[in-house]
């Protein structure tokens, strides 16, 4: 991360206030402000301003603009004078937009508005990011929570595999013969396609399923209070996938310590296999020659029970690896983690940071009842948030 801690702020807002200028903090009473708010409809100019948190951070935040706070469906609304001209910049349910009392005579105005804004956030770009410098340091932080897009993909594939295994099962003594006349025919086995499409599905499913447990660890030490900064959370979604592992869960406990020993083989030899163009680092794609013929690098001998191989000269163990998924993903959301799976699965709420350091966190993890009324009041909140039900 860019260090800006030599930023001069009082620079950046000269240079922002010369950049938005004749654009201003409009200068009227309460009244005035009042009825315009009633009166103000959507410019179609407005709909080009930057995002909403940019221009509220550029007004509000550095250059002291008057926000008039929340109304119901409207987040915060400031009023602005343009060449003597009143307007409203306002956050509503529908989107950020510059609003005017009297259309479409002040679009031309409002278009202008919207370029000076744009212009003035640019001036302020060092200013915005020394102030997402400074909220990563602290815990006033929401963790994005995509466990369920990436759960949902680790279950189409496990759904896929599973089809296919059962259709192959079903079919393994099938013998299907083609006339493809003149005396030629061919013939094919159902079954062994149908395993060659499950062996597939299931890689898919691996790397889906590392994929959503990055995610989700990090999470689940959030709840536990491993993480509480910005920075924490940064520092943790860098590391390895056994560090994450290590933040969620427990290695003290035996059968935690057993998961994290095979998926980890597993891992490093689906990475290996996958990263390494199908070569793996273990002699997967090599034959030596010898009198018996071409032998496999990668000997019988050399397997062991905990192996889940890739590559060729020994099978993939497809059962296997799928049947420890399953069996890992139950072990996750069992114990003093049941909670966790509640607010991250279950309700797919986004992780504050805040919420880590005032304890609310450890309160709502303490049993399942307490996070499922917890999680339950957040939803509830969060909704009336998004429809701006102030």
């Amino acid at each position: 991360m860019t260090r800006r801690t030599d930023v001069d702020i009082d620079e950046v807002r000269a240079r922002a206030l010369k950049a938005i200028s004749p654009l201003k903090a409009a200068e009227r009473d309460k009244s005035d402000e009042f009825k315009l708010l009633l009166a103000a409809k959507r410019t179609d100019a407005g709909r080009q301003l930057p995002p909403y948190y940019i221009v509220y951070f550029l007004l509000v935040d550095l250059l002291g603009f008057n926000n008039l706070g929340q109304f119901d469906k409207t987040a915060w609304s400031v009023p602005v004078e343009y060449k003597g001209q009143a307007f409203l910049i306002e956050h509503r349910k529908f989107g950020l937009g510059v609003f005017a009392a009297n259309l479409p005579d002040d679009e031309p105005a409002a278009a202008e508005i919207v370029r000076l804004i744009h212009k003035a956030a640019k001036a302020a770009q060092p200013y915005f990011d020394w102030r997402a410098e400074q909220a990563a340091k602290a815990s006033h932080l929401n963790v994005v929570n995509r466990s369920d897009k990436l759960f949902e993909r680790l279950d189409f594939y496990l759904s896929l595999y599973e089809a296919r295994r059962q259709e192959a099962e079903e079919r393994k003594g099938e013998r299907v013969e083609t006339d493809l006349g003149e005396g030629r025919r061919t013939i094919s086995y159902p079954a062994s396609e149908l395993r060659r499409e499950a062996q597939w599905f299931a890689q898919s499913a691996i790397e889906c399923f590392f994929s959503w447990t990055e995610h989700v660890f990090i999470h689940i030490a959030i709840l536990r209070g491993k993480c509480s900064t910005g920075e924490e959370v940064a520092n943790l979604a860098k590391a390895q996938w056994n560090e994450k592992f290590k933040a969620a869960l427990d290695l003290g406990d035996a059968r935690t310590k057993s998961f994290y020993d095979d998926l980890g083989v597993m891992r490093r030899q689906l990475r290996n296999f996958v990263a390494h163009g199908a070569f793996g680092k273990d002699g997967e794609a090599f034959h030596f020659h010898s009198t018996a013929g071409a032998v496999p690098m990668l000997l019988p001998h050399r397997k062991d029970r905990s192996a889940f191989r890739f590559g060729q000269g020994v099978d993939f163990i497809a059962d296997d690896a799928i049947s420890l998924i399953h069996d890992f993903i139950e072990h996750l959301w069992s114990g003093d983690r049941e909670p966790a799976k509640i607010y991250i699965q279950d309700y797919v709420l986004p992780l504050v940071l805040t919420k880590v350091v005032n304890g609310e966190y450890a309160q709502a993890m303490s049993s399942v009842e307490a996070m499922a009324e917890y999680a339950y009041y957040e939803a509830g909140m969060r909704d009336r948030y998004m429809d701006m039900d102030f």
